[in-house]
């Protein structure tokens, strides 16, 4: 079906049995840089779903330019354990790669025992926060070959083919960067000074691993920081790594502190994959596009378009191991999503937690969450068609017991719809599409539109039941507020009134805010409208960008904190922020409502009263727990477990996490 993604390719001498590379993500699944069973058991399973050519890493290649969290090739102690992952993931039919790593200025002094990370230059660094010392001309000797022992490491310990980082703003770019390297010697100043670090790095390790050892570079495509390297330049950066020995190019985007989003789902499909386009067109090895590949209909364009000669899927096989094995079996809606959320993998890095995945309740706990066959299959009643109740359901389904569904709406997916509503959020909505192709693969019967109570679950009497109730909005006790024409941010969200063109927003946490945007994106022009009228010269880009943003509703947010979207995500809060700045949302934070009155928001802040008028009111003020069955439950003697925003109201991980380990515990 995949003809060009399931084609086989070289990379130097090594054949890969196809086009799906796994690139390096850091996991944290060890504090010690060293490798353990959580590491094997994952990536057994990323190999065991049909992955051709598996990384791992990043691996550093010293203390100090990885730290106490990264895994470690800097030492000869690390090689038996590394030739064990590398037979597991070649024994399930990949080829085995290691990334090495060094961070340069983005080392963080905590992670290097408060030493002082080093750069090509003592410029300050706004991802670390430190202003790193130079490297000498001893330093750049030593890191050299630090990377060529630690490939001679991984040649040794059976790895097929090892990987330099060269982008994301780690040690390479810095040198290549005229913002970030400020040399006056040899290694700086012009273009052929500050990329003869990473040339002569990759001439010492071709000269030390031979010529028919792969080597492969990640590199960026666009830096994507003002007065930094661009993909202007990138081309000519790439025909040196060519000339010096790599054997295949791997790009991806811009560094951590670029502005522009690398990762969530702000990152159109492959956005990206013009930089490997623009790379491919100037170099003859292989060359892999990065960033945002999602679905086998995406990669195998990418391939047939000529963008690439391979693609990588990092996030998405971590919701999905068996991403590759379902699109070569036909099977891609069973495919389970990545829909780009950042929370359980880069929220989790940045926090300096293990990654999980927030869709796959088994992503990082490979070896203790087994879904095995019941000996004695029961009848299960779930209700509740959330995504608490649906993975509930499914993988009772998987365990071989006989499942129903109840569920008192006209749709399965609950919340899923609100949540995928605003912009740039209808990946979430890729969840219902795996469900409901679940749902069919296991013949789950499905009851919509059915409200159950307890006579109805006697009437039925089933051998387990899985209670899925979900939550309701939580109403503030705020004079007004009950106004028919005060609006709950659900009802918003899931009908999409019409609504007046001064609109006000209680409650600044992400439900608030991501109301706010999609309020504010009423009335603003699409991609294709905009495509057309760029195309055609219709119209001045600066009034596009004004059509792109300015739509018709004025939007007016008031938050109690002293800041909104405190429930956001570390690694995407900025990104929500800009956005929210970019369709002109006013945020009132310190504000409390203290009345509501025909359109009217009296409010204090600073202990001093306001009022203003709006067209409409929305109330996004959380959500609280429905519990009429879970109190009913201990009466019926039936086994039952209670998943989901019926427990208490929390994160989309909280119910499917909720909803799996519930199907594990039927009896």
């Amino acid at each position: 079906m995949y003809r060009y993604l399931f084609s086989p390719i070289k990379i130097n001498r090594v054949e890969i049995k196809n086009r799906i590379a796994y690139p390096a993500l850091g996991l944290l699944y060890s504090y010690d840089s060293k490798l353990n069973d959580r590491y094997y058991h994952y990536f057994r399973e990323k190999a065991q779903g049909g992955t051709g050519l598996i990384t791992v890493g990043p691996v550093g290649v010293d203390f100090i330019g990885s730290g106490l969290l990264a895994l470690s090739l800097a030492k000869d102690e690390a090689i038996p354990d590394f030739r064990r992952l590398a037979a597991i993931i070649q024994s399930e039919g990949a080829r085995a790669w290691v990334q090495l790593f060094h961070a340069g200025a983005y080392s963080h002094p905590i992670l290097i025992n408060n030493e002082t990370p080093i750069a090509p230059s003592a410029v300050f660094c706004a991802y670390s926060r430190v202003t790193p010392r130079e490297m000498t001309l001893e330093d750049i000797r030593t890191v050299q070959d630090c990377f060529v022992k630690a490939a001679l490491r991984a040649k040794e310990a059976g790895f097929d083919g090892v990987e330099i980082i060269a982008s994301a703003g780690y040690l390479i770019t810095q040198f290549l960067s005229p913002i970030k390297n400020l040399r006056t010697d040899e290694y700086g100043g012009s273009f052929e000074n500050r990329i003869r670090f990473a040339r002569e790095l990759i001439e010492q390790m071709r000269s030390a691993v031979g010529p028919d050892y792969p080597i492969t570079i990640r590199m960026a495509g666009n830096d994507f920081v003002p007065g930094s390297t661009t993909d202007l330049e990138t081309p000519q950066i790439a025909k040196v790594y060519e000339a010096a020995g790599v054997d295949a190019i791997n790009i991806t985007g811009g560094w951590h502190e670029s502005r522009v989003p690398q990762l969530p789902m702000e990152l159109p499909r492959s956005a990206y994959a013009y930089l490997a386009l623009n790379i491919k067109q100037a170099v003859n090895v292989p060359v892999m596009a990065s960033n945002r590949i999602a679905d086998p209909d995406t990669a195998e364009r990418l391939l047939k378009d000529g963008y690439a000669d391979m693609v990588n899927l990092g996030r998405v096989l971590i919701a999905d191991p068996e991403w590759p094995k379902k699109a070569y079996e036909g099977r891609a809606q069973e495919i389970r999503p990545c829909v780009a959320c950042s929370q359980g993998c880069t929220d989790q890095v940045f926090s300096g937690k293990p990654v999980f995945c927030i869709g796959n309740p088994r992503a990082g706990f490979e070896g203790e969450r087994i879904v095995r066959k019941s000996d004695v299959p029961k009848k299960v009643m779930v209700i509740g068609a959330g995504p608490g109740g649906l993975e509930a359901a499914v993988t009772a389904a998987q365990a071989g017991h006989r499942v129903e569904v109840f569920e008192k709406g006209p749709d399965i997916g609950g919340q899923i719809w609100m949540a995928g509503a605003p912009p740039h959020k209808r990946e979430i909505l890729e969840y219902i599409r795996y469900y409901q192709a679940m749902i069919r693969k296991y013949a789950i019967p499905v009851h919509l539109n059915t409200t159950v109570d307890s006579n109805l679950v006697k009437i039925n009497r089933p051998d387990f039941v899985i209670l899925a109730e979900g939550a309701e909005p939580l109403i503030p006790p705020i004079p007004g507020i009950d106004h028919p024409s005060v609006l709950s941010a659900w009802t918003v969200l899931r009908d999409n009134p019409f609504l007046g063109k001064k609109v006000a927003i209680i409650g600044g946490g992400a439900v608030g805010l991501e109301t706010a945007l999609f309020v504010a994106a009423k009335g603003t022009i699409n991609p294709e409208i905009l495509h057309f009228l760029f195309t055609y010269d219709a119209e001045p880009p600066e009034r596009l960008k004004e059509l792109m943003f300015k739509g018709s509703c004025q939007v007016t947010v008031f938050e109690m904190l002293p800041k909104a979207g405190a429930d956001v995500g570390k690694s995407t809060k900025w990104i929500l922020n800009d956005n929210l700045k970019r369709y002109g949302v006013k945020i009132r934070t310190s504000t409390k409502v203290v009345a509501i009155d025909s359109g009217k928001i009296t409010y204090e802040f600073d202990g001093k009263p306001g009022e203003e008028t709006f067209d409409s009111i929305i109330v996004a003020s959380g959500s609280r727990s429905v519990k009429k069955l879970s109190e009913e439950a201990p009466t019926w003697g039936i086994p039952y477990r209670i998943v989901g925003d019926c427990i208490k109201p929390g994160k989309l991980n909280d119910a499917i996490h909720g909803g799996f380990l519930a199907a594990l515990d039927i009896f």
